[in-house]
């Protein structure tokens, strides 16, 4: 290792046993936390990264099909994208109303070609849509999940760091008061071990909130490809099965 590196480090272990026991508290939570935030944005990274692979695998093998319930039949699985649960959840509602029509719904979806093809009304393409509506509100909140701790961490972070520091500063400059010294000597230790804290939020934030942007972009394109999609499957469901076609 470097000389240089040794030095700071063996600099940043002073000022850390330099600073006083709510430093070092503030410390421990700060590297604890830091803990917490780049397991988060790694299984976040990991997770969204996988859903959107997967998203595009099952848009493209999903327009490749002439009937809209055409994967579901085939029962293809593309378990990693959100758009695979709202389509799953579409198909499903749609053969209980076409049930509930009279149809057997593992026919459901046969669906014969031309004029002999089942019927829904309004009101069961409405159920439909709605079903759909739900699935993706409820996708989107999932893949917001824990986003809420990166940002957090990201606005925290820094305001505890400067806690410890305006703690430790109060501490050192009260300790010179008893002691009666001017001597920077008597200050200087103390004021290194305050500013140690600053140090740590800001090492723990600016990873947060890098991560946080990073992420949430990844989030925002998947939403977008799955309202599309579920417009698109909305219009394909109701050029279908729609009565006035």
């Amino acid at each position: 290792m470097p000389i240089a590196d040794v030095l700071l480090l063996s600099n940043v272990f002073f000022a850390f046993g330099q600073s006083n026991i709510a430093g070092k508290v503030i410390v421990a939570m700060l590297m604890a936390g830091s803990v917490i935030v780049w397991s988060v944005m790694l299984t976040k990274h990991s997770q969204l990264r996988d859903a959107y692979l997967s998203t595009q695998r099952f848009i493209k093998a999903y327009r490749k099909e002439s009937h809209p319930a055409g994967l579901y039949l085939k029962r293809q699985t593309f378990k990693l994208s959100p758009l695979s649960r709202i389509y799953v959840s579409c198909c499903e509602e749609l053969g209980s109303n076409l049930e509930a029509a009279g149809s057997n719904p593992d026919d459901l979806l046969l669906g014969a070609v031309g004029e002999d093809r089942l019927r829904l009304g309004d009101r069961q393409l409405s159920a439909v849509r709605g079903v759909i509506e739900r699935e993706l509100a409820d996708e989107a909140l999932a893949l917001d999940q824990y986003m809420g701790l990166l940002a957090t961490a990201t606005t925290t972070a820094p305001f505890l760091g400067l806690l410890g520091t305006v703690w430790g500063v109060m501490d050192a400059f009260g300790g010179m008061a008893v002691k009666g010294s001017a001597l920077l000597s008597e200050v200087a230790p103390g004021i290194s071990g305050a500013l140690i804290t600053t140090v740590i939020g800001l090492v723990v934030a600016l990873p947060s909130a890098i991560g946080y942007n990073f992420l949430s972009e990844r989030i925002r394109k998947i939403n977008v490809i799955s309202h599309n999609f579920a417009q698109e499957l909305v219009n394909d469901v109701e050029c279908h099965y729609a009565v006035n076609q």
